[in-house]
């Protein structure tokens, strides 16, 4: 299956899957053309400024409305209970989760990590397509990271398609489902429930570099006109509802405006750093961000340590300790993090929480505190990420007893050996 897709991050774009669909100098004509319904979909308020106002409009089959009476369905592994522990200071740290039961699809095998009033974090393992099922989420934009195997999701714009190593983002409110094309799959998804995510300004940086706006696509209109005995889920306020449909809701034969699914190839992104001395901060790997109501602090930064370059002299060139007032959940996509030498693997996770120290292990710093400075270090075959909050991240009840919970992490800091000698600087 060959997709197409437009280019452009937070566009004006205009699709169709026939031709004429899309009404001409008018959003609600009197009779839309192929007896189709009129939908405006509306990502932020009506009167927001121009620059981030987000909605689009939508021609489709059936309107939006069309489908049974919502009823809750039991609790899941899939919430926002963030507040049945107190938050946790200690460092943490999970192996990948385990396979997914027969059966599992994308949204049954979504399992709550932690999160916050802005920001939830969970993990996923599925090996079944969503079938005649049918998904959307209320309370959050998903920003979704695969980690093995690839993802096809069907929304109402259309399909894109992502594989390990690229990124997607699901509007609040879009109605998808997630088919596997290899089988099975695994990965990371961020709930945003803050302002919509965004890329950052370049500043001193310039006009070019990190994510470029040309490299997010959009999909094209591909519309579904299926009957049959389907179901359709939404999370709201935290909690997963379903109602009967009687057609498939990815049924939109055109559709035009900035609200919409997108997807970006983490590959793509200009990584900039240091040619002279010193570790830059983190920040000059941020992708995107959800902004908060404080300059300088974000509700959610999505950051990526991608190959590249180490050249910087006199330096400690891995990531120093710190301590953050900001909330870190990292994890690794591919390969071997440069910070941890043993323990962090490709679908794991750590958990940093604010003022909480971290940094790299014994073995990482014995290593590049002896490493020959006349060489450059490049850094292949990795791709790690974290989602960084102003916000405490606290960790589910499920998380910290999961079985894939590192209960022994803090070892990997205690080879660190005491080298102070006061009478040798």
């Amino acid at each position: 299956m060959t997709l197409a897709y437009q280019s452009g991050f937070g566009n004006e774009f205009a699709s169709e899957a026939l031709p004429g669909a899309l009404p001409v100098g008018r959003n609600s004509p009197q009779r839309c053309a192929y007896g189709l319904y009129a939908e405006q979909l509306s990502g932020t308020a009506f009167t927001a400024p121009r620059h981030s106002n987000r909605r689009s409009w939508l021609y489709r089959i059936r309107p939006g409305a069309m489908h049974g009476p919502f009823e809750l369905l039991p609790e899941t592994a899939f919430h926002n209970r963030f507040d049945e522990l107190p938050a946790d200071p200690n460092q943490l740290r999970w192996s990948p989760l385990p396979a997914a039961k027969p059966g599992t699809d994308f949204l049954d095998g979504l399992f709550a990590m932690c999160g916050n009033a802005g920001v939830g974090v969970h993990r996923y393992a599925a090996n079944a397509d969503m079938a005649g099922r049918f998904f959307s989420n209320s309370d959050a934009e998903m920003l979704i990271v695969p980690q093995a195997g690839r993802l096809r999701l069907r929304t109402e714009m259309g399909v894109l398609e992502v594989e390990p190593q690229e990124i997607a983002v699901i509007p609040r409110g879009i109605r998808f489902a997630v088919d596997l094309p290899d089988g099975s799959a695994a990965g990371y998804v961020a709930e945003n429930f803050g302002a919509l995510l965004r890329l950052p300004d370049l500043g001193p940086i310039g006009s070019n570099g990190l994510a470029n706006p040309r490299d997010f696509l959009a999909p094209v209109a591909a519309y579904e006109d299926v009957e049959g005995d389907f179901r359709l889920l939404n999370k709201f306020r935290g909690r997963l509802w379903q109602a009967a449909i009687g057609h498939s809701p990815l049924d939109a034969v055109a559709w035009h405006g900035n609200y919409t699914p997108y997807k970006y190839d983490l590959r793509r992104f200009n990584t900039i750093g240091s040619i002279s001395y010193d570790h830059p901060d983190p920040s000059i790997f941020l992708v995107l961000y959800s902004p908060s109501d404080t300059p300088g602090t974000s509700n959610l930064d999505f950051v990526i340590f991608p190959p590249r370059w180490l050249v910087a002299q006199d330096t400690f060139r891995p990531p120093w300790f710190h301590r953050n007032i900001a909330s870190e959940f990292m994890g690794l996509i591919h390969g071997v993090y440069d910070a941890k030498a043993d323990g962090f693997v490709p679908g794991g996770a750590s958990l940093h929480n604010s003022m909480t120290g971290h940094g790299p292990d014994a073995a990482t710093f014995d290593k590049a505190s002896h490493a020959d400075l006349s060489k450059p270090d490049v850094i292949t075959g990795t791709m790690a990420f974290m989602f960084e909050s102003r916000s405490v991240f606290t960790a589910t009840a499920q998380a910290l007893q999961c079985p894939s919970r590192q209960r022994d992490y803090q070892a990997c800091w205690q080879g660190l050996r005491k080298h102070f000698n006061p009478d040798n600087a």
